[in-house]
């Protein structure tokens, strides 16, 4: 299994960022896979993420603001990031749950959200 992020970067209060997560090692298109970011000291926040049945999920911080997408045909799940506050700063990883629930990472890309 492998987890390559990217699109993370500086944006400014209120500005946009789209992340990508390209996986390969398993079957993507029916796989739940998710978004959670984590600040330095504190706990991981799961973001958004696809159930097995395709439902999609938020956290209430990111409601509004945040919306999940997948391409199946390119392996790839995005997380677009619009509106973002410096409370979104954060290093956000891309996640993959198999059939016994092992839970498995990418290397996780910055975002940094700064004027």
């Amino acid at each position: 299994v492998q987890l390559v992020e990217s699109g993370g970067g500086l944006v400014q209060p209120g500005g946009s960022l789209r992340l990508s997560c390209v996986a390969s090692g398993f079957t993507f298109s029916s796989s739940q896979m998710s978004w959670a970011r984590q600040v330095p000291g504190k706990g991981l926040e799961w973001v958004s993420g696809f159930y097995t049945d395709g439902r999609t999920y938020y956290a209430d911080t990111v409601k509004g603001r945040f919306t999940i997408s997948r391409d199946n045909a390119k392996n790839t799940l995005y997380l677009q990031m619009n509106s973002l506050k410096p409370e979104d700063t954060a290093v956000y990883y891309c996640a993959y749950e198999d059939s016994v629930g092992r839970i498995n990472w990418g290397q996780g890309t910055q975002v940094t959200v700064s004027s």
